[in-house]
């Protein structure tokens, strides 16, 4: 029998019972894939994300995310959850972690001065296609305007109409293998634009936090509001802030918010 240390991370808020739980689990080294796929599985959060040390001058640690049934390119909030976890459970020295990737290439996650870390993602904007039915049967709303990048982000008038979407989720599932995005400028002054995620071809009916959406949402909405710092808000039930800036030279974003400890324990397999 082997034994792994788990934490669960509560990502892109500041209390406990909010934002989006991750579970962390530190690896000395991969194994079989299929136990990381089992211990997702048994976790049953929207991801589970595992590091491993790695002998590289250029990269800290490698890293993988799991949902309940796949591996995923990339994850945001259970990238935070991660970097939170060697910060503040396992005394990480330095203020910059560097986590290398299968797909999403290296990905750096900063501490900042006020307690949020601060992630550097690939911005994804997405390409607007033409609204189709099966889209609009599957949400059971017709948006305003649709895009795709590795996502479709569907573009409502109101926060109203995003809070209002009820999708069929059987339906939706076969819209994308990973997810879709629903958005619109946000109704608060202090929030710039919401959102909600759907993902149920992955096991997760609704994400409450989606960092990775974000790589679509933050170039879309600096295009449209003419600004490139942002704050957006994941109108789930759990909800999350996230602080938002787009590079547009750099083909890059940067998503920032808080985290919290919810559970340290052991796996035993």
């Amino acid at each position: 029998m082997s034994e792994y240390s788990i934490f669960q991370v509560d990502a892109f808020t500041s209390q406990i019972f909010r934002g989006n739980p991750a579970a962390i689990v530190p690896m000395a080294d991969w194994g079989d894939d299929r136990l990381l796929q089992n211990i997702a599985r048994e976790n049953n959060l929207s991801e589970t994300a595992f590091f491993t040390r790695v002998d590289d001058d250029d990269v800290d640690f490698h890293l993988r995310w799991f949902t309940p049934v796949s591996e995923v390119d990339l994850c945001g909030h259970a990238t935070l959850a991660a970097a939170h976890v060697l910060f503040k459970e396992l005394d990480w020295y330095d203020d910059i972690l560097k986590f290398s990737t299968q797909q999403a290439g290296t990905l750096i996650v900063k501490r900042c001065e006020d307690g949020r870390l601060q992630l550097d993602f690939p911005a994804r904007p997405g390409t607007e296609i033409d609204i189709f039915e099966d889209l609009v049967q599957a949400l059971g709303a017709r948006p305003e305007r649709l895009f795709l990048a590795r996502d479709h982000m569907a573009v409502f008038a109101s926060e109203a109409a995003v809070a209002a979407v009820a999708p069929h989720m059987e339906r939706l599932a076969e819209i994308n293998d990973v997810g879709v995005i629903v958005t619109a400028p946000a109704d608060h002054p202090e929030i710039d634009f919401v959102s909600r995620f759907f993902a149920p071809k992955q096991g997760i009916p609704e994400d409450p936090v989606t960092g990775s959406a974000h790589c679509s949402l933050i170039p879309y909405w600096a295009e449209k509001l003419g600004k490139t710092s942002l704050t957006a808000r994941q109108i789930s039930a759990r909800a999350g802030d996230l602080q938002c800036q787009y590079l547009a030279p750099e083909g890059r974003v940067h998503i920032a918010g808080y985290s919290v400890t919810y559970l340290k324990g052991t796996i035993f397999v």
